[in-house]
């Protein structure tokens, strides 16, 4: 668990970056393989396709989570992360486009929640929430926009 926990991180600190500044070439590639690593929770295969620090509009380095979320031919992945460093409510789902076939992952969890699938990932609408408890909540986050729509 150790590993993931650097893994992950490693690829949410190198995903913020990133869309901050441009990047060397040694950079991108230290980046592709910590993405690559954590990908591994997912399954072989999986590709990282976003990283959403969370509660949004935070500033990276204050972040309580980050909600990673993967690819795989079509197929999709998410798992939100605990930056916070010690047990929390966490919840993540993840749901076809219509609102069917959900996959959710909640419990107190000291690392992460998921990983949550969704066999068609166009347009998949994706909740993530944290708290002390699951009454209350510091992240209450939904989007659609998780992964790409068409």
């Amino acid at each position: 668990m150790p590993r993931l926990r650097t893994a992950l991180r490693a690829t949410a600190t190198a995903t913020v970056l990133t869309a901050a500044v441009l990047t060397a070439p040694g950079a991108v590639a230290a980046e592709q393989s910590a993405a690559s690593a954590s990908a591994t929770v997912c399954g072989s295969g999986y590709t990282l396709r976003k990283a959403i620090p969370l509660p949004l509009g935070v500033d990276p380095d204050l972040r309580k989570a980050t909600l990673f979320a993967y690819e795989n031919g079509g197929k999709g992945c998410a798992i939100l992360d605990n930056n916070v460093g010690r047990a929390q409510y966490m919840s993540v789902q993840i749901c076809k486009v219509d609102g069917t076939a959900c996959d959710p992952d909640s419990g107190t969890f000291s690392e992460y929640a998921g990983p949550v699938y969704v066999s068609s990932f166009a347009c998949a609408p994706v909740t993530a929430k944290m708290g002390s408890s699951s009454g209350s909540l510091y992240i209450n986050y939904k989007s659609s926009y998780v992964f790409p729509c068409g």
